[in-house]
């Protein structure tokens, strides 16, 4: 009995087929909603231009809290990417973490907002 499986994914624009014969079978396509919307993933040239694109981008991202896989599937940088981004922002001071549960959670702290926040970039809702 063979499995069919549809995996959506961000930010790509393509689809592939997957297969591990005979049981399952993959179907592998760029998905459409709020995570794909390159809108809600733009960076603020004055932070990108303070931090580096994919750096703010992170940071951006961080208004509410992530895992570094969460991170990494919105953003579509590769895994040691993030995990080097998080580590600098932590080293700076703009972002902290917690675990919950199984996961690590990062998310920005008040510097870090402050620097979002100067960058135009969004800011964190009401806690």
């Amino acid at each position: 009995r063979a499995e069919l499986l549809f995996v959506p994914i961000t930010p790509q624009r393509h689809g592939w087929v997957s297969w591990k014969e005979p049981e399952r079978y993959a179907v592998v396509y760029p998905c459409a909603g709020t995570l794909a919307d390159d809108g809600a993933r733009r960076v603020p040239a004055a932070l990108g231009a303070l931090l580096g694109p994919a750096r703010a981008a992170v940071l951006t991202l961080l208004a509410t809290p992530m895992s570094t896989s969460q991170l990494v599937g919105v953003t579509g940088q590769r895994l040691g990417s993030v995990g080097r981004h998080l580590r600098v922002l932590l080293d700076a001071g703009l972002v902290e973490r917690r675990r919950a549960g199984r996961s690590v959670l990062y998310s920005r702290t008040p510097a870090g907002e402050v620097l979002v926040e100067a960058g135009g970039g969004s800011r964190r809702g009401p806690d």
